[in-house]
């Protein structure tokens, strides 16, 4: 499709979608295009592009494209092109995309003393991860590194860490990393087998960065997915704390207008500008061991620098998206919801950007009532759009 509208092709093969937005910038390309279904199963495959400066496109220039796929004659936006393109290989993509990881860390085998067990999610980590933590020294362990194209995140990775939590235990190792299909978001567990979210990674990294003077403008920026314990740490820490929209593009976006290095989302993308145009789980992964070097301290007590509040997450499923405000009597609903928590935590409905589901979260004192008053948002969610 791209050769047929005279646009030259190179081909990365099956690579992280981090490693694509570095293969752009380092191969001088125009732009860099994923097939994935990032964490979802394999038929919600769709496509993430990149400019040529590595960046995810904005939400105007996407609408844009879009329009021009779906519009009743897309072919006559290309009528003078008179030359197909050419199609080439990348034969060293994953080694490029390993070289440039290791320059985030020093030394030559800085992860010797680790022990770490990987979960590959059967995706486009599978043969990449477990090579680069070897050559920086780490005993690792691989787990779902045999993709067949549709078993990716099929009950591994990021998703569903629960198999790693047990390996780590059973291996006696330091850490268990898990990534998602396409590799750009990360969850960890602890060595006591404790799964992490991509709050508390961004906590510990940030309070590692600010204790090296690496915190550029003393800010790091999350969505308001993020749980309210990660401003109540962050604020302990002396850092600023601003929260965006949902989705990576919007916190890198806030990044870059604050001065920001670090930012992510509690689904575990996390973004170091210092070092990457965009989120990567392997990069988290790197940053995070990192943090446990320069501490000499195991990642359970590195946790306990941030206290997440209870906090459930229902995905409705939903037959059509109208604008929340106008569904009836959801407000009310929300705002009763709302005044029973009395301050002490806070309500979120949204729908999913990817799927045909309305996301309802609700976080409070105590995992009984948080659990009680998300289902109760849930089930009128259901009776209205389900």
């Amino acid at each position: 499709g791209i050769c047929s509208v005279g646009v030259n092709v190179k081909l990365a093969g099956i690579i992280p979608t981090p490693g694509i937005a570095r293969l752009v910038v380092s191969e001088k390309l125009s732009a860099g295009i994923v097939i994935s279904a990032s964490h979802n199963p394999y038929h919600d495959n769709g496509i993430k592009v990149f400019n040529h400066e590595g960046f995810k496109l904005s939400e105007n220039r996407e609408a844009e494209i879009e329009n021009i796929a779906l519009s009743d004659n897309p072919a006559s936006y290309y009528k003078d092109i008179q030359d197909t393109g050419v199609v080439s290989t990348i034969k060293d993509s994953d080694l490029q995309y390993i070289r440039f990881l290791k320059q985030a860390v020093p030394n030559n085998k800085p992860f010797k003393q680790i022990k770490i067990v990987i979960d590959c999610s059967n995706g486009s980590t599978y043969r990449i991860a477990p090579l680069l933590f070897t050559e920086l020294g780490a005993g690792v362990e691989s787990l779902f590194i045999h993709p067949d194209g549709k078993n990716i995140n099929e009950q591994c990775g990021s998703q569903h860490p629960e198999i790693l939590a047990g390996k780590v235990l059973e291996n006696n190792a330091d850490i268990g990393l898990a990534f998602d299909g396409d590799g750009d978001r990360l969850i960890a567990v602890d060595e006591n087998g404790s799964v992490l979210t991509g709050d508390q990674i961004l906590a510990v990294c940030a309070h590692s960065l600010k204790q090296c003077n690496k915190l550029r403008n003393n800010v790091v920026v999350s969505t308001i997915m993020s749980n309210m314990g990660l401003k109540l740490a962050l604020n302990k820490l002396g850092i600023d704390h601003i929260t965006t929209d949902v989705g990576d593009r919007f916190v890198m976006e806030q990044m870059i207008n604050s001065g920001a290095v670090l930012g992510g989302e509690d689904s575990g993308h996390t973004i170091f500008l210092d070092h990457h145009t965009t989120g990567d789980g392997m990069l988290t992964a790197l940053k995070l061991i990192e943090s446990m070097i320069a501490a000499s301290k195991p990642l359970s007590e590195l946790s306990q620098i941030i206290t997440v509040l209870p906090q459930v997450l229902i995905n409705v499923d939903v037959k059509e998206k109208p604008k929340l405000e106008t569904v009836s009597g959801l407000m009310d609903e929300i705002e009763s919801v709302e005044k029973a928590l009395k301050g002490k935590g806070r309500v979120l409905v949204r729908y999913s950007g990817t799927q045909p589901q309305c996301r309802v979260m609700v976080e409070g004192p105590t995992e009984s009532e948080t659990k009680e008053y998300c289902g109760q948002l849930a089930e009128f969610i259901k009776s209205k759009l389900g």
